[in-house]
């Protein structure tokens, strides 16, 4: 592997594996609202917010973190003014106390913040503005959650930017993803070069597993899994991923590293490797491989599908855990790729309607997916091409997946939306 296409693999895990607070949609939220507020100079008498449908759905159902248990677009966006720091990114609402929640409660009983849906917008859209006394301040996200693309006060536009000319002046290129140049990347890479960033995720990602096992968070789907279905390495699997799920749907203040924008997904692709690494007593180093091939693979299909749809992201995540899962058992090319398009070609096409508690039953429904394609894998065993989505190579196999994500389940998205908000006549069109 050429030195640039080393260091751009390289980038692309310490870009996205970082870590984040809570669900990323209202701390994206509470960031933007933050952001607005430190750039006013004041607190605001009031706080508008416009949303792309994609967050709206994503923060309608989960728990704030660190709220005290609050949802909703207003909490996020006014926790974001009272307490919230600015420069600490997808971490924002960390240092909230009672003061900050009470406050809040507040202020949002007063009617401080108002929402809308923005139309022609990207699918990740957050727009916050502030306003005191005459003035006002705004601030624009788009695309990627901490991406800020406009900054603006009193008619002054002190920012004005797009994520293609971020991406212009990045050394990040996830168009150069294969599923072989990620296994090789995964063969070379210096153990020095990851050791911080995977060391963070297994760390983060293991302690907030544990305290969904350890407490009643949404639905206990993790607790639940692990009380009927044993304690074999696929339960196991499935329960930690989904019981991380569980704490982080549920409120819980402990941070995640997340994989493509998602704390779910970052949870999700990661567990099922740690467990089987401990299954099957690998190596320190074998498991901080076998999760760069996890993550690559789930970023490498992530650039298709975007980050939000009404594609589940648990499906993507989970099948890069199978991917990783295969080459810790000594799988090659060929068996990782019938990994994936296994998984693909059983639970691709999950929908996504929002960020939730039943998230974890997602996660733990698209891991048992990937385990079942990685045992078929190993036996050389795989969907024909032809055979629905299924394509000749996996290549083309994840792209035909991206496009049914990001293009042919575009209304899908919207109509979801319409039935969460309660704009769909449900009963009249059924």
């Amino acid at each position: 592997m050429d030195s640039a296409l080393y260091k751009n693999y390289l980038d692309i895990l310490k870009s996205e594996l970082v870590p984040a607070l809570g669900c990323t949609e209202p701390i994206a939220i509470a960031y933007a609202a933050a952001r607005a507020r430190q750039l006013l100079g004041e607190f605001p008498d009031s706080v508008e917010m416009k949303l792309s449908g994609n967050i709206i759905k994503n923060v309608k159902g989960v728990t704030v973190p660190n709220s005290g248990g609050l949802k909703g677009i207003d909490i996020a966006a006014v926790l974001g003014i009272t307490g919230g720091n600015a420069d600490k990114a997808l971490e924002v609402l960390e240092g909230i106390t009672p003061e900050h929640i009470q406050k809040a409660k507040e202020l949002v009983q007063k009617g401080i913040c108002t929402c809308s849906l923005a139309e022609n917008v990207p699918n990740l859209y957050i727009s916050a503005k502030v306003r005191k006394d005459g003035h006002y301040a705004e601030v624009a996200i788009a695309e990627q959650h901490t991406n800020i693309v406009k900054m603006e006060k009193d008619g002054n536009v002190l920012l004005e930017n797009s994520l293609q000319k971020k991406e212009e002046g990045s050394a990040v290129d996830k168009s150069r993803l294969t599923v072989k140049d990620i296994l090789d990347f995964a063969d070379q890479v210096k153990l020095e070069d990851i050791k911080e960033v995977i060391g963070r995720q297994i760390r983060l990602n293991t302690a907030i597993a544990q305290e969904g096992l350890d407490n009643n968070y949404g639905a206990q789907i993790g607790k639940t899994l692990m009380h009927v279905w044993g304690k074999g390495a696929t339960t196991r699997a499935c329960a930690r991923a989904a019981a991380g799920s569980d704490a982080r749907m549920g409120g819980c203040s402990m941070p995640v590293v997340i994989n493509s924008g998602s704390g779910n997904q970052g949870i999700t692709v990661s567990l099922p490797v740690i467990v089987y690494a401990e299954e099957w007593e690998v190596s320190k180093e074998k498991l901080y491989r076998s999760l760069v091939v996890s993550n690559l693979i789930a970023i490498h299909q992530k650039y298709y599908i975007g980050s939000l749809s009404a594609y589940c992201g648990a499906v993507s995540a989970a099948c890069g855990a199978g991917a990783g899962i295969t080459y810790m058992y000594g799988g090659n090319y060929h068996q990782v790729s019938l990994t994936i398009i296994n998984t693909l070609g059983n639970v691709g096409g999950i929908v996504c309607d929002g960020a939730k508690p039943s998230c974890a039953a997602k996660i733990a429904s698209s891991v048992d997916a990937a385990l079942m394609a990685f045992h078929l894998s190993i036996q050389n065993k795989s969907f024909l091409p032809g055979e629905g989505i299924i394509k000749g190579d996996v290549e083309e196999t994840i792209k035909s997946m991206g496009y049914i994500g990001r293009v042919g389940m575009r209304a899908t998205d919207t109509e979801i939306l319409n039935v969460m908000i309660d704009r769909a006549n449900i009963n009249q069109d059924c």
